[in-house]
């Protein structure tokens, strides 16, 4: 990305006092915003223009968040997906990860923590452009990914990772042997206090492994370590 060119960020929001703040932030901080009130709107938006992140609330006139978010990951996984949440709703924040979110904030947040979430998946969007200790292509079992373009051959099928499940399998790759734990990925992927939720974490670790394992119920390369993370293995 030039460094000329701003960010292009889409608003999916419904509520007005809360879209007509977040939007002049965001421009404030420097990215180009375009807000769309409905489904609908967001829906056309997705299929004519290009953006770096997408911030989708769940409620939603038309078409809901959960709808966008599937018609989003089949067009594109390279996408960052924010999705805003209800507090009281954790089945919604985990169908929101399942679904290909990337993060999610519930309401009522800090706009500061929002800045800061964007900030941190746009970084994480240009992730794999940066040197790494990490071969550009990385094998395991019969599994092959490019770190570069993020696609993966697997015996199942060819793939794209996200960004971010991108990071969290080569955060694991780094740390071959070691046990990561849940509180690590958090603070160095997410770089969010471990505080939050773990099951964000795990629902990472269950996409990984519907990709990479024949039997994802019986992880050889991913495996969770009782009481302590996670341990990779390509042994």
């Amino acid at each position: 990305m030039s460094e000329n060119r701003k960010s292009q960020i889409l608003l999916v929001e419904d509520e007005d006092s809360l879209a007509v703040g977040l939007e002049y932030n965001l421009t404030h901080e420097g990215y180009e915003v375009t807000r769309a009130k409905d489904g609908k709107i967001a829906l056309d938006l997705i299929h004519t223009q290009t953006f770096d992140l997408i911030i989708l609330d769940i409620m939603l006139p038309f078409y809901n968040g959960f709808e966008l978010a599937e018609i989003i990951r089949g067009k594109s996984q390279q996408i960052p997906i924010l999705m805003l949440t209800a507090r009281t709703a954790a089945k919604d924040r985990v169908k929101g990860l399942e679904l290909g979110a990337d993060d999610y904030l519930a309401k009522p947040f800090h706009l500061k923590e929002l800045l800061l979430r964007v900030k941190g998946m746009l970084r994480r969007k240009q992730w794999y452009q940066d040197q790494s200790e990490v071969a550009h292509l990385f094998r395991f079992g019969a599994n092959e990914i490019n770190f570069d373009t993020l696609v993966c051959k697997t015996p199942k099928q060819e793939i794209r990772l996200t960004p971010h499940e991108a990071m969290v399998l080569k955060y694991l790759i780094l740390h071959k042997g070691k046990i990561v734990s849940r509180k690590e990925l958090l603070e160095k992927v997410w770089n969010v206090s471990s505080e939050i939720e773990t099951r964000s974490v795990d629902i990472f670790i269950g996409r990984l492994r519907k990709y990479f394992e024949l039997e994802p119920a019986s992880p050889v390369f991913i495996k969770s370590i009782r009481g302590a993370g996670y341990q990779f293995s390509d042994e």
